[in-house]
């Protein structure tokens, strides 16, 4: 009967060894399988990353082709950000708020 024990002590042993070789074969080494997983959806992330910034470049190219060669464009532009108006035949108004007189005196006197 000890030899029958013997037997299977040793058979869960190698039994054992094979199941750690296995669980080595799969997660050891220099990356293991969960860090090839992380890498792919790192990869599949970044990706889709990059195509969304080059979508963002490819509309920026065209907005700036055309803000050079669209006189319209140019011009609205001019209007609405830059406050500009067209030769001689049109007026431009600015209401300014008006400055805080006080604030203004006390800043003077230090």
């Amino acid at each position: 009967m000890a030899r029958r024990s013997g037997g299977r002590a040793t058979r869960l042993i190698g039994l054992a060894v094979i199941v750690a070789a296995l669980v080595f074969a799969v997660q050891g080494g220099e990356y293991s399988t969960l860090d090839l997983v992380r890498q792919r959806r790192e990869r599949q992330r970044m990706t889709v990353a990059i195509d969304s910034l080059t979508r963002v470049v490819d509309s920026l190219r065209k907005y700036r082709d055309r803000l050079q060669r669209d006189p319209k464009l140019q011009e609205r532009i001019a209007r609405e950000d830059f406050g500009m108006v067209r030769g001689t035949k049109e007026l431009l108004y600015r209401f300014a708020a008006p400055r805080d007189t006080l604030r203004d005196s006390t800043r003077a006197r230090k």
